[in-house]
């Protein structure tokens, strides 16, 4: 009989040393890592012991979306189309335009310029006049084309005597202008030439004319019996002085001075010497109004 036994042990001893490998060693099991496991969840809370949910918050409002916002622009229409016909059917100026109304027959030919405006009263200025001393008398309304007086004065003496030779024809408002100033005039003469006025020589009150006589020029407060030129002046003891240039520092030049820039606080134009040379000899004293209450004084 043929040996076998040998290789049974062979293959004996090969399972054997199979099952010896596959077989975990004693420290292996813990070397091998740990898987995690969650731990299990709690049972679900009884919905009555659930706390309320808050309402949700809206977030505050910025200094900017406070802020209104403006309207939208509106498009901006489109003109129509201009329609011939439409035009001319708009309300507007006739053609022809309507004439005018007759002017009342009572405004018009003969009537209208026989039309009068009435004088101011001047009742109270000549009560003024009065009381200053002066004498004087009315004349007739003057009325010369377009140099025109409705109340005209003849003035022919002023206070305390002073002669005016040849009498002046103002309104009562420069007669009375012209009254104070002449009280300011004999104050001068006392006390600067220590002589007593006594009169003032005057070149001309009512003029018909243009100013400075120039006839192409408008015209002058002369020819509305508002304006006084003085000529010179008459004193008790001494010499008259008439209006001109005088030496520097002397009596009559400090006199003339002081008069003239007087004039300045009674009437609103003061012309004289020096201020050119229609003026040169004497004085112009009127009360043309201007713009801004502007005075002419020089």
């Amino acid at each position: 009989m043929p040996r076998r036994r040998p290789t049974i042990f062979l293959a004996s001893s090969a399972l054997a040393l199979v099952l010896c490998a596959l077989a975990p060693t004693p420290g292996s099991a813990a070397e091998a890592p740990a898987v995690a496991v969650p731990p299990p969840l709690p049972p679900e809370r009884p919905s009555e012991l659930k706390p309320a949910q808050p309402a949700e918050q809206k977030p505050a409002p910025t200094a900017e979306s406070g802020k209104p916002t403006p309207p939208a622009r509106p498009a901006e229409p489109t003109p129509p189309a201009k329609d011939g016909a439409a035009e001319a059917q708009k309300p507007g100026m006739p053609v022809p335009p309507p004439t005018p109304p007759e002017r009342p027959p009572e405004l018009s030919g003969e009537a209208a310029l026989a039309l009068k405006v009435s004088p101011p009263d001047d009742t109270a200025c000549r009560v003024r006049l009065k009381r200053l001393g002066v004498e004087f008398e009315p004349l007739p309304p003057i009325a010369e084309g377009q140099c025109t007086a409705p109340l005209p004065l003849k003035v022919t003496k002023l206070a305390d005597g002073i002669a005016l030779p040849g009498g002046a024809t103002l309104t009562c408002q420069v007669a009375e202008s012209f009254a104070r100033w002449a009280t300011e005039v004999q104050v001068a003469a006392d006390r600067t030439l220590r002589h007593p006025l006594t009169g003032v020589e005057l070149g001309g009150t009512y003029v018909c004319r243009g100013q400075n006589h120039d006839v192409d020029a408008k015209l002058s407060d002369h020819a509305f019996a508002a304006a006084v030129d003085v000529m010179g002046f008459t004193f008790a003891g001494r010499a008259g002085i008439p209006v001109k240039a005088m030496p520097a520092g002397s009596e009559e030049a400090e006199f003339l001075a002081s008069i003239r820039a007087k004039a300045c606080g009674f009437f609103r134009t003061v012309l004289g010497p020096g201020s050119n040379a229609a003026h040169a000899n004497h004085f112009h004293l009127d009360e043309r109004e201007r713009n801004a209450g502007h005075r002419l004084c020089e």
